[in-house]
């Protein structure tokens, strides 16, 4: 092999690894920029928005998903309020329950008037509810 084609492979050798030693870090970077934006809107999404009760007739408590399991609830607060389409319907209020315990106090307060301690989160992961409510205390109202 001649001088000139030697002093070619070693210049196109050294692009070579230059060039993946480039990708590697690019790749590197980004999936830890990828990895630290996803922890960082996960720990935002569990900020407690606000925190309260509501209180009413429960009307229903269930488990259900197809991937993710969740237990969710609706609690007739009374009264109406105006749909713009369909006109009148009743106020339902919607919520989700993160743990089985309260699910099964839930269960037994069903049908009944009650008063359920909530805190609203900016949003909910798939895996935790339907709705950004979520209930951590009951009480029955007598």
């Amino acid at each position: 092999m001649s001088e000139f084609r030697q002093v070619i492979k070693e210049g196109a050798d050294e692009v070579k690894r230059k060039t993946w030693r480039f990708t590697r870090r690019t790749l590197l970077i980004l999936l830890l920029l990828g990895v630290l934006t996803g922890a960082g809107y996960l720990w935002v999404c569990s900020w407690t928005f606000s925190e309260g009760t509501r209180a009413g007739t429960l009307i229903k408590i269930s488990r259900k998903g197809v991937v993710f399991k969740t237990y969710e609830g609706q609690l007739n607060l009374g009264g109406f309020q105006s749909d713009g389409q369909s006109g009148v319907v009743g106020n339902i209020w919607n919520f989700s329950v993160l743990k089985k315990d309260v699910y099964k106090e839930l269960q037994m307060y069903e049908g009944q008037q009650v008063k359920l301690h909530y805190r609203e989160r900016y949003k909910s992961m798939p895996w935790q509810g339907d709705t950004a409510y979520f209930i951590y205390d009951i009480e029955r109202v007598e």
